[in-house]
């Protein structure tokens, strides 16, 4: 079992950066595969970023890639998403989620509690 634990969230205006933490506790390490997905009002939660569990393969949907990097810290058993030149349509809440197989495939089964994060324009 895995508990998830994201922080980082806020309210920041259009252009601006935030980094999001998600804290891994339990059966940890190396162990999964880590993704951040994010779900805005009266929308379908959607995929954002994965990253391989040694951190060395990194995957993203199309509207965040050049300005969102994912990576993570084994050692602290963290993953951790840079938001750069942040949108309002980035305005959602951010979820962390845990993989047991490969990083490119749709198999979470632990989620955290979510974030939110606010973009003003």
């Amino acid at each position: 079992q895995v508990q998830l634990v994201e922080s980082g969230g806020g309210l920041v205006q259009a252009g601006g950066s935030l980094r999001l933490s998600c804290a891994a506790s339990g059966r940890t390490g190396s162990s999964y595969a880590l993704g951040w997905f994010r779900q805005a009002p009266g929308k379908e939660r959607e995929f954002v970023a994965a990253i391989s569990r040694g951190g060395g393969y990194t995957l993203y949907a199309e509207p965040v890639k050049g300005r969102f990097t994912i990576s993570r810290d084994n050692a602290e058993n963290t993953v951790y998403l840079q938001m750069n030149s942040l949108k309002p349509e980035d305005t959602a809440v951010y979820y962390c989620a845990a993989n047991p197989s490969a990083y490119n495939s749709n198999n979470y089964i632990h989620w955290g509690q979510g974030t939110q994060v606010t973009v003003s324009s």
